[in-house]
């Protein structure tokens, strides 16, 4: 997408599309039989891997393979995980800028099993009153049309700021139980949300329909894996459902498949499509990385996403439901 073409969405024109604000780190990705502890005290398993990922890796990337021009911000440890995320960063042309964090670089160790489900276990080094400084963060906010926070904390103060300059904002709650106080002060306070369903099926209905009666979301999202995902309007009166894409690559892992749902379908949204093709655009960018081992390894980016929308549009059963 142009920036000619994403200033016309009515949204705040800017030096970059889209800020990404946290959400950086390292995960090693450990390939296991099945995801529970085996007997003993030991087991082989394949070669483990070391990758540049987390959330807010996952979005700034997603966004910059879609052609969007990307603001990465985030603290960072002075320690070897630092130094490759920011080698990674220079191969891919990402423009990221950070703080030196003493407390290092967050990492993540993700359980993923041969049909490509995981389970993280993420350190969460940051102490929970860590927080980005206003001056270093601001003049980022003035100059993008859009902002993307992820729930680590350090980002939580900014809401002032993001409101008062008009820049819009989303958020990726991951599978909040839709009690988490941490949770419900991004749910609140963002306009787009984006958040797993995994932990609120017996309450879907009333997590979804808290965040758009209590918040200022304009819709809300609930991923549900191979079962699609659920969409709420502000004001509507039914949660629609969507099925979920058939991958055309065979699965290998799920890493990063909410953050590319999350990218793609705010393309798709900062280019006015409805929200039934912004759907379809995150459910397939969702399948395609699930395509590929690791974590944030390979991107689908414009050309291919067209394509392969096209392909699932054409393949797809007629309209969604309504529950």
């Amino acid at each position: 997408m142009t920036s000619q073409e994403h200033d016309s969405t009515g949204q705040r024109p800017g030096d970059h599309d889209v800020l990404v604000v946290g959400g950086t780190g390292v995960d090693t990705i450990v390939r296991v039989d099945e995801l529970r502890v085996p007997p003993g005290d030991s087991v082989f398993v394949e070669p483990l891997r070391d990758y540049v990922g987390h959330t807010g890796n996952g979005v700034a990337l997603g966004w910059h393979a879609l052609g969007l021009r990307t603001k990465f911000i985030d603290f960072l440890g002075d320690d070897p995980q630092g130094r490759m995320v920011l080698e990674h960063y220079a191969r891919q042309g990402l423009d990221f800028s950070h703080l030196v964090s003493p407390h290092g670089t967050p990492r993540a160790v993700n359980l993923v099993d041969p049909q490509g489900r995981r389970f993280s276990f993420y350190d969460g080094r940051h102490p929970a009153d860590l927080r980005l400084p206003r001056d270093f963060y601001l003049p980022h906010l003035e100059r993008s049309a859009h902002v993307h926070l992820s729930i680590i904390g350090h980002n939580q103060d900014m809401y002032e700021d993001i409101h008062r300059l008009g820049v819009t904002s989303s958020t990726d709650l991951h599978d909040w139980d839709g009690r988490n106080p941490h949770h419900r002060h991004y749910a609140l306070r963002s306009d787009y949300v984006f958040l797993s369903a995994a932990a609120i099926h017996d309450r879907l209905d009333t997590v979804l329909r808290t965040i758009t009666d209590e918040g200022r979301a304009r819709f809300v999202v609930a991923t549900d894996g191979a079962d699609g995902c659920h969409l709420l309007e502000r004001g509507a009166e039914n949660i629609r459902h969507f099925p979920a894409v058939r991958p055309e690559r065979p699965v290998v892992d799920s890493n990063g498949a909410g953050d590319a749902f999350v990218t793609a379908f705010l393309h798709a949204y900062f280019e006015k499509r409805p929200l039934e093709e912004c759907v379809l655009a995150g459910s397939v960018a969702g399948a395609f990385v699930c395509g590929s081992a690791g974590t944030h390894t390979e991107f689908i980016d414009l050309p291919g996403l067209r394509a392969a929308s096209a392909r699932a549009a054409a393949g797809r059963p007629g309209a969604d439901t309504c529950i």
